[in-house]
């Protein structure tokens, strides 16, 4: 295995490398591609940060979606993911993910991955929200470290060469095609990677908000180069808020508390004590999907029944300490540097961005609407439709991973051109940051308010536009790079202002309410399943919204 090591050189001309399948992000569905399209020629596995150690995979905590039960079935699991996304996902896509998340879950256990199992040590199953049936494999509440831990020991062993801390700033094209990406590393120096085909891994973008449980990378990078390179991007306006993120202390604002919580038994509660659930869904109460229990929580907050810190009660004090110990090891240690002992006190949580079920258009083989672009993991759309059920990210990094991967490497081999113009392109837009007068924390900081502010839970046609009017203003600005170093941090920026314009655009095309997406200043007569409209689109050539029919 070859780790890339940038050397420093200011502003030099672009280094080229030459590949088969070039795979960009190195979370789950990233590594799973690369795992896979190393049989079938040279890949390179691209990654923003340390590879393995960025990204949501490695920081998920809840579980992994299987059936692997008797009692259970890919139809139940099938209903639950298509009610669960209010009729929005693709029934295609679906079927996929459903049907393949056994074998992928017993890839990882064969390559030796440890869950949690039962006395009679079968893997171990939890209820999370939406589910009619406890379906959720787990390792304790790091389920997403041990599956990165057990996929970065396979992608050793796999020939991929990885090149870390580089951040890719354009895809290049010949004619309609997708010839490889330009990347930047940490000091400034550009590298062109040619390739016969490309994965786009990049993960969400919820950092355009204010609160949000991703990591720094989580910036949209995938979005805006899909969009920019020409693919249809569906559904942006579909932004999951987490119903469980911590409040305080300040700095710790927004950090997941897993549904896993909520799974073991934990209650939800208001400053008044009242295990609110009931007025909002008596039947599954907490185990409600995370649209409506996140639409519950900031209505209690909102109506004023909320805590000093602006928040509800989430409570396990009932539960024993051994399974708390047992089952909640990582939620107990969070808290407990908090000041709080889960064991004997409630924890104190509130909605927070999460997870962006929109994303580019893909085949079930992840290719996207651009010949040899493949997408997969959270940065592909369909999958989640308006609402995702927990346990289902997971497993969607491992089913579409290992297709796009294998669709990818299939790819016919071919004289690979990259435009000098298009480089030379990418090097002016770089050296007009040297003469930038605009910090681009200020503009992240300024666009990450307003996005909570007026593109959050609720929304209306008024606010979106405010928010636009923003958006176009802040993208206006020259941005300021004061070295090197700050290059990739500016062009990083400008993908989480298009990635915003995409969720704002695509909310305002959206004229109902349905899961993640609440207008409030439409008042609508059909339910999700009967709705008349279908996917929103977007793309360089324009916009809209596809008409609905019943799944």
């Amino acid at each position: 295995m070859y780790v890339y090591d940038p050397p420093y050189n200011k502003m030099r001309s672009a280094e080229f490398l030459d590949c088969h399948v070039l795979v960009i992000g190195s979370g789950g569905a990233g590594v799973r591609a690369a795992i896979e399209a190393s049989g079938y020629g040279e890949t390179i596995l691209l990654s923003k940060t340390i590879a393995g150690k960025g990204g949501c995979t490695t920081m998920a905590e809840g579980g992994y979606n299987a059936v692997l039960r008797e009692e259970d079935s890919c139809e139940g699991h099938y209903e639950d993911t298509m009610k669960g996304g209010a009729f929005l996902n693709d029934p295609a896509l679906v079927n996929t993910l459903v049907g393949e998340a056994p074998d992928r879950m017993r890839d990882l256990l064969t390559w030796g991955a440890v869950f949690d199992v039962t006395d009679c040590s079968e893997v171990a199953q939890r209820p999370f929200g939406g589910q009619r049936f406890p379906r959720t494999c787990y390792a304790g509440d790091r389920t997403g470290h041990e599956m990165m831990a057990t996929l970065m020991d396979r992608l050793a062993s796999s020939g991929v060469e990885i090149l870390q801390e580089i951040t890719v700033i354009h895809l290049f094209k010949d004619e309609n095609t997708v010839t490889g990406a330009l990347g930047i590393d940490r000091k400034g120096g550009l590298l062109a990677i040619r390739s016969d085909s490309c994965v786009l891994a990049t993960g969400g973008g919820t950092r355009i908000y204010d609160i949000s449980t991703n990591s720094s990378s989580g910036t949209g990078d995938g979005y805006a180069l899909g969009f920019r390179a020409g693919a249809d991007l569906i559904d942006m306006e579909q932004v999951q808020f987490h119903p469980t993120g911590a409040v305080f202390p300040y700095d710790a604002r927004g950090r997941l508390v897993t549904e896993a919580v909520r799974g073991e038994g934990g209650i939800l509660r208001n400053a008044q004590n009242e295990r609110f659930m009931s007025k909002y869904d008596p039947e599954r109460m907490e185990l409600s999907t995370r649209d409506v229990v996140s639409r519950s929580i900031a209505t209690e907050i909102l109506e004023g029944r909320g805590t000093t810190h602006g928040g509800v009660y989430l409570d396990v004090t009932h539960l024993s300490r051994s399974q708390i110990e047992c089952r909640l090891p990582v939620m107990l240690e969070q808290f407990l540097k908090f000041g709080v002992d889960i064991r004997d006190e409630p924890m104190e949580v509130a909605p927070t961005a999460h997870h962006i079920m929109g994303g580019l258009r893909i085949t079930p083989d992840g290719q996207s609407t651009v010949p040899c672009l493949y997408a997969c993991g959270e940065v592909a759309g369909g999958v989640h439709g308006a609402n995702r059920l927990g346990g289902n990210a997971l497993a969607e990094t491992q089913v579409f991973g290992k297709r796009a991967g294998e669709a990818a490497g299939k790819a016919k081999k071919r004289v690979k051109k990259i435009q000098k113009k298009e480089i030379e392109t990418q090097e002016k837009r770089l050296s007009g940051f040297y003469t930038g007068d605009v910090l681009p924390t200020t503009v992240a900081r300024s666009l990450q308010v307003a996005m909570w502010e007026s593109a959050g839970i609720f929304r209306t046609a008024k606010e979106l536009e405010k928010t636009l009017e923003v958006i176009k203003h802040l993208s206006s600005l020259s941005l300021k790079a004061s070295g090197e170093s700050n290059l990739a941090e500016c062009c990083t920026v400008q993908n989480m202002l298009t990635a915003a314009s995409l969720v704002v655009k695509g909310a305002m095309l959206r004229k109902e309410s349905r899961g993640a997406h609440v207008r409030k200043d439409v008042t609508q007569t059909w339910d999700a399943q009967s709705s008349p409209y279908g996917h929103t689109w977007q793309n360089l050539k324009g916009s809209g919204i596809e008409k609905g029919g019943k799944a």
